[in-house]
């Protein structure tokens, strides 16, 4: 696992309870990576820590357009058809 550091000042600078300023930073930044596609849908949820549907909501409240791929829609037809 890598690390980023930020200044303590930095943090201290997010108007937020101080238990809560990782978890923010964490979200802005897997929403900017996503929207931004750096990072698939997948990894930045992961980033974030939230399950699918909390990232999707997220995404939704900030107008994030969803990367879909005609590659993604053939994983997930591939899928569906090996497993239902």
């Amino acid at each position: 696992m890598s690390s980023i550091d930020l200044p303590a000042d930095v943090l201290d600078a997010i108007a937020a309870p101080p238990e809560d300023r990782e978890p923010i930073v964490r979200q802005e930044l897997a929403v900017s990576l996503y929207r931004e596609e750096y990072l698939s849908f997948g990894k930045a949820r992961e980033l974030a820590g939230l399950s699918k549907a909390e990232f999707h909501r997220l995404l939704g409240e900030r107008g994030v357009e969803r990367h879909y791929t005609e590659e993604d829609l053939a994983l997930d037809v591939e899928y569906a058809r090996e497993y239902i």
